[in-house]
């Protein structure tokens, strides 16, 4: 890889890194407009990892180095996800992803916590679900680019933004969105309840700066398919922008979809766990769909 694309590359990793946690904050803020809450400001995200950041953490004595490595582990599997966005190959970009999963869920049954060892089977259960839904919907924007590169991929979705199969694997694209990024109606992000938690159950034994950690690689995982959804499927744009108002039209359809997110949060329920097979089901038709009418 050039010099020139490595250093664009950890360019735009620093700088999702550094908004993730602004856009977690405007998607809390918009959730609480809507349900008609006074509700956390947009910084507030930076303020609850700030002082997570500065704690030590406290540390069962059952646990191994597992326990220790992974977040670290999940936050450099997100960094390197968002590294690898411009320029990257998607099948990288995804294990990285997954290898971030893995480890948090090692960690969740590592701590012997009854909770964490369900948040971290229901985890995996969900990644089951998710992962050939997402590989079918990615390959479609693949076989028309034909190539895994995701600047090809970024080129061939921007030429024929209105396809029928580019609006069947948004629909489910959208969909694996929520799923992923542990949203209402599949996770709910704010609970308390050690029953209805996926993701914050693996996290229960955790404390401090690790707990932070975690926390903003949740951040940045979030915002990677967001962008993902965003320049592969709302790829549209009017034509002769400088880079700067391209870089503004694409912050501004980063912007719509964090409100679609919390219109998606308010205005529905969450789902019984063993519903969410049929609703990735649809996801995989639409994928499915979308492959066959290429």
């Amino acid at each position: 890889m050039e010099p020139v694309t490595l250093i664009k590359n950890f360019v735009c990793a620093f700088a999702i890194v550094a908004v993730s946690p602004l856009v977690a904050g405007m998607i809390k803020t918009a959730k609480a407009g809507m349900q008609n809450r006074r509700g956390p400001g947009v910084l507030q995200v930076y303020y609850d990892l700030s002082k997570l950041l500065q704690k030590d953490s406290v540390v069962s004595p059952t646990t191994s180095w597992i326990f220790s490595r992974a977040p670290f582990i999940y936050f450099a599997g997100a960094f390197a996800a968002a590294a690898l966005l411009p320029a990257g190959d998607l099948f990288t970009l995804l294990y990285v992803l997954a290898a971030g999963r893995f480890f948090l869920v090692l960690a969740s049954l590592d701590a012997g916590s009854s909770f964490g060892g369900m948040g971290g089977s229901r985890e995996m259960y969900i990644s089951v679900l998710v992962e050939p839904v997402l590989l079918l919907t990615m390959l479609t924007v693949a076989v028309r680019a034909g190539t895994t590169g995701l600047a090809a991929m970024t080129g061939a979705a921007a030429a024929t933004p209105f396809s029928l199969p580019y609006i069947f694997s948004a629909i489910a694209f959208f969909l694996i969105l929520v799923t992923e990024t542990g949203r209402i109606p599949v996770d709910n992000p704010d609970t308390h309840l050690e029953l209805t938690m996926i993701h914050e159950g693996m996290v229960l034994e955790y404390s401090g700066r690790w707990l932070g950690l975690i926390f903003w690689a949740s951040a940045i995982k979030q915002l990677v398919f967001i962008i993902l959804f965003v320049v592969l499927f709302l790829p549209w744009q009017p034509g002769g922008l400088s880079p700067v108002m391209a870089f503004f039209w694409t912050a501004g359809k980063v912007l719509l979809t964090v409100l679609i997110l919390a219109v998606v949060e308010t205005s529905t329920n969450k789902m019984r766990l063993f519903k969410v097979p049929g609703f990735m089901g649809v996801g995989a038709m639409l994928a499915l769909l979308a492959l066959v009418a290429q």
